[in-house]
C-alpha cells in the first residue's frame, strides 16, 4: 500500500511539471470523441442490491460507457477496483466518468498538496479506466462566502492539473443551488466559470437540475461557448404543485432536440450521459432502455 501510493505521488510529481510545458491544445483533442453513456444513479437501487445483475442488463439494453456514483472506501459498489474492473469488462462495459465530492477536506493548505484520501479517489479512476473523475457538489460554507469560494476554484484548477498529469481529466456537476445562490448580481455557477480554467476544469451540464430554477440550458451554451464537455440529458415534467421531476427522455417539457444539437455544435460537448431520477411507475432499467434508444434514434 505504501509502495503504490509513493510510486502515485511520485508520478504525479514528475507528469505536474511536465503538464505546464505542454501544448494546452493537447487535452482538448480528446473532446472530439464523442461517447454516450449512463449515470448509474438511474439505477441505484439496482446496483446496490445485484451489481452484477444490473450491469448484464445493462449491457443487454446496448449501453457500452457507465458514470458511476458509488465509490467510497477505495471500492466501486462495494468491489475491489481489480474487480470491478472485471466485472464491467466481462459486461464489454466502461467505466467512462464518475462521481466523487472534492471536499475542503481533501486539501491541506499546510502542505499545499491534496491529501491521500483525494489521490487515491484519482490513482483508483484511473485504475478502473476513467476518463473523468467529476464532483459533484460543494461543502456548504462555500456557498455563502465568495472568497472562499473563489479560493477553492484554485483548488479545482490544481486538481484539473493533478489529474491531467495521470492522464484523466477533472471537472464539475452541477445541482440546482448553482442557479439559486446568488454572489452579489452573479449566480455562483457564473462565478465559478469565470474562476476555473477550462481546459482544467471540464463542465458536466445537468440540464435537468437547472431547468427548474428558470436557468436555461441553451442560454449558458451561447453564454459560454465551449466550456460543457459533458451533459447530464434529461427531461423534467411538472407535476400539480409547481414541482418537477424526470421523466422519459422527449416526453417532458424540455426542448432536448435543440439543446444538444447547441451543445454538439457551441458547447463543446462530447460525452452526453442518460440520467433518469423519477419513472412514474417504470422499471429503472427499462427507463434506460428506452431513454438509449430515444438518443440513438436522434443520432447519438
Amino acid at each position: 500500500m505504501q509502495s503504490s501510493r509513493r510510486k502515485f505521488i511520485k508520478t504525479s510529481a514528475v507528469f505536474a511539471a511536465g503538464v505546464s510545458l505542454m501544448p494546452r491544445s493537447l487535452f482538448a483533442s480528446s473532446k472530439k470523441i464523442q461517447r454516450l453513456g449512463l449515470q448509474l444513479y438511474t439505477v441505484r437501487d439496482a446496483m446496490h442490491s445485484d451489481p452484477a445483475g444490473t450491469l448484464k442488463k445493462l449491457s443487454e439494453a446496448g449501453f457500452k460507457h457507465l458514470e458511476h456514483a458509488g465509490y467510497s472506501d477505495r471500492k466501486f459498489y462495494g468491489y475491489e477496483v481489480k474487480a470491478f474492473k472485471k466485472l464491467i469488462s466481462d459486461n464489454d462495459l466502461n467505466m467512462s466518468s464518475g462521481h466523487v465530492t472534492l471536499l475542503q477536506k481533501h486539501w491541506d493548505a499546510g502542505k499545499k498538496d491534496f491529501t491521500d484520501e483525494w489521490k487515491f479517489a484519482v490513482s483508483d479512476a484511473v485504475e478502473i479506466g476513467q476518463r473523468y473523475i467529476i464532483s459533484p457538489g460543494l461543502d456548504d460554507d462555500l456557498k455563502n462566502n465568495e472568497d472562499a469560494f473563489k479560493g477553492f476554484m484554485e483548488v479545482f484548477n490544481k486538481c484539473g492539473t493533478l489529474c491531467q498529469s495521470v492522464g484523466i481529466q477533472f471537472g464539475y456537476h452541477n445541482h440546482d443551488f448553482e442557479f439559486t445562490t446568488m454572489f452579489g448580481d452573479s449566480r455562483l455557477y457564473d462565478v465559478m466559470l469565470k474562476n476555473t480554467d477550462p481546459l482544467l476544469v471540464a463542465q458536466q451540464l445537468d440540464i435537468g437540475n437547472m431547468y427548474p430554477t428558470g436557468a436555461m440550458p441553451i442560454d449558458y451554451i451561447t453564454k459560454y461557448p465551449g466550456r460543457f464537455e459533458l451533459m447530464h440529458v434529461k427531461d423534467q415534467v411538472k407535476k400539480p404543485g409547481g414541482k418537477y421531476e424526470n421523466t422519459l427522455l422527449g416526453k417532458g417539457i424540455l426542448p432536448l432536440k435543440d439543446i444538444l444539437k447547441a451543445a454538439r455544435k457551441v458547447g463543446g460537448t462530447s460525452q452526453f450521459i442518460i440520467e433518469q431520477e423519477e419513472y412514474q411507475g417504470m422499471d429503472p432499467i427499462a427507463c434506460s432502455k428506452l431513454d438509449l434508444q430515444a438518443m440513438n434514434k436522434w443520432g447519438y
